[in-house]
């Protein structure tokens, strides 16, 4: 998509008002929260009361009553103004309706609609997420049993509203921490696909802790990246000097790079894998002043993340691109950006004439992929250079084949040729309807074995499970620990690079009685790569020693964290 005609847009889409009944302030009218909103530089808002919509139905009825008035020629000198008040501010001013939803168990989400959608089809939408009939105008967070998250996240969606997972890491948050609502749950709630976008508190925390970084689509559980936007939650005009954390109108805003300001270019880009478009709201509104790809480099190489400094044909950097186009798409999905290295330190390369090397990629990509495959491809600046990005989205149609019989896939942050049983999956895959955006194992996975001691494998790296020696050759069966498939005939000539080293280590391993072990848990290795810890750890169980091999911090959880003594998050 051309971002020529793009601009960024401030929004709020979680602002209560005095319709809902823990509102802090009295004597606040809509037209104070509109003119409080265009003060603090404001595009758009959302009014999201507690389980209503009645702040909204207010306002419109208010606007109707006077447009009445004036129409029968009867408005007084301050019904005049309140009017022309309103459609000063609305005339800058988007406003969605909405509410926040208390699902079961207490936990809160954004539903957001297009300003044209009746009141009445959302109250409707609250009636029969089972908001009681005597309480729909009430306005109260607490409104006894309700609807299900997840049948919550499917009615607003059919119905075309934007879900959002409110407050997502903090309290009544679908991902806050502290709340053992079991681990498949909380998975189900962040990556189900009726849910558009998590709303945080903590986007412009840099580095690896914020949840944007936790939900960027490399961890093994959570394949799916979502949007992270975050919304200030306001229950008063400005922050309270007594307690800062209750903030007021835009205090916490977003940033979106739309082609209008409108709800269908709003849920255009949240349903779409365009990650930069979006971002904290700050000070400044340039574009300059946020550096995606920078921050992008900071991250570094993931599963559904790479960088090339060059994509010239000599020396086979153009096929290199190709083949991590075919591995995205076989995978998570992904991006690429091509001009520039991972090391954050270094000066960008830049594409030289990025316009005519954008049509070779494409051209190339059409060529030498099979099926069909549209990626996004564009051109940005980072460090003064232009370089090229490309958005590659989880294919439909897999196996991808580059130049009719090379399928690649990802495998942490690199791409390799798919061995047999990689391939027997995403034959699976594409013979499953897609209800969800997480790859499965081959069906049926063989399970791992029981741990008598309750600790859970790691969730990254590999297991090296069992081998047999053929004709002076040995064939190891591997097991992904990001999702439990079982990789057999894996020989140490055929080895992508971490099953490569996983069979080299194994190989080398010491004796048990040699092995210091912690209670049944053993760490025999730790190494560094690309300024992330690696482990390479031991199990004992019923069954024997379970290895596994290049472990990074993402899949350490537990007990695994005070063996490596890991900070706890």
């Amino acid at each position: 998509m051309s971002r020529k005609n793009h601009q960024w847009y401030t929004l709020d889409l979680h602002i209560h008002t005095p319709a809902s009944s823990d509102y802090q302030e009295t004597g606040v009218t809509m037209l104070d929260v509109f003119r409080r909103a265009e003060a603090r530089g404001l595009s758009a808002i959302a009014l999201t009361d507690h389980n209503t919509v009645a702040g909204f139905r207010r306002m419109s009825e208010e606007i109707a009553f006077l447009e009445m008035l004036e129409k029968g020629g009867r408005l007084t000198g301050e019904e005049r103004s309140r009017l022309e008040e309103y459609r000063r501010l609305l005339g800058r001013l988007v406003v969605f309706p909405g509410f926040e939803f208390t699902a079961t168990l207490g936990f809160h989400l954004l539903a957001v609609f297009p300003p044209e959608k009746s009141v009445r089809e959302i109250e409707h939408i609250l009636l029969d997420l089972n908001i009681p009939a005597s309480q729909i105008d009430l306005g109260s967070s607490t409104v006894g049993a309700t609807a299900d998250v997840i049948t919550a996240y499917r009615r607003i969606d059919e119905a075309g509203g934007l879900v959002i997972a409110a407050h997502a890491n903090s309290t009544n948050g679908v991902a806050m921490r502290g709340f053992d609502f079991g681990g498949q749950t909380k998975i189900a709630y962040t990556q189900d696909p009726h849910l558009h976008a998590l709303e945080v508190t903590d986007l412009e925390l840099p580095g690896r802790r914020s949840t944007a970084a936790f939900f960027n689509g490399a961890k093994p559980e959570y394949p799916r990246r979502m949007h992270c936007i975050q919304g200030s939650d306001c229950h008063r005009l400005r922050a309270d000097p007594a307690n800062r954390k209750n903030l007021g109108v835009g205090d916490r805003a977003t940033d979106v790079l739309l082609g209008e300001l409108s709800f269908s270019a709003l849920r255009e880009l949240f349903l779409g894998n365009d990650f930069s478009r979006t971002r904290a709201h700050r000070a400044s509104k340039e574009e300059d002043v946020f550096d995606f790809i920078q921050s992008a480099r900071e991250e570094g190489p993931t599963i559904v993340q790479g960088f090339h400094e060059s994509m010239v044909e000599k020396g086979g950097k153009l096929y290199d691109v190709i083949a991590d186009v075919c591995a995205f798409a076989n995978t998570n999905g992904g991006t690429l950006f091509i001009g520039v290295g991972p090391d954050p330190k270094s000066t960008p390369a830049g594409v030289p004439d990025a316009a005519r090397a954008v049509e070779l990629l494409e051209r190339e990509i059409g060529r030498k992929i099979s099926p069909a495959l549209v990626p996004t491809v564009d051109v940005k600046e980072t460090g003064g250079k232009q370089i090229i990005r490309v958005i590659v989205p989880r294919g439909d149609d897999p196996p991808y084949a580059v130049e009719g019989s090379k399928i690649y896939v990802r495998d942490e942050d690199e791409t390799g040729m798919a061995v047999r049983d990689e391939i027997v999956t995403l034959v699976e895959r594409k013979q499953r309807p897609r209800t969800a955006p997480a790859p499965e194992p081959s069906s049926p996975p063989e399970p791992a074995p029981p741990v008598a001691t309750g600790v859970d494998a790691p969730r990254t790296g590999v297991e090296v499970v069992t081998y047999e020696e053929r004709d002076g050759v040995r064939y190891y069966t591997v097991r992904d620990l990001r999702n439990g498939s079982m990789v057999k005939n894996v020989t140490l000539a055929s080895a992508r690079r971490l099953w490569h080293y996983a069979i080299v280590e194994h190989d080398k391993l010491p004796a048990a009685d040699a092995i210091a072990w912690q209670g049944d848990l053993a760490m025999v290795k730790k190494r560094s790569h690309r300024g992330e810890s690696h482990y390479d750890l031991l199990q004992r169980t019923p069954n024997g020693i379970r290895c596994y091999y290049g472990v990074s911090e993402d899949g350490i959880h537990g007990e695994w964290k005070r063996l490596v003594g890991a900070e706890e998050e």
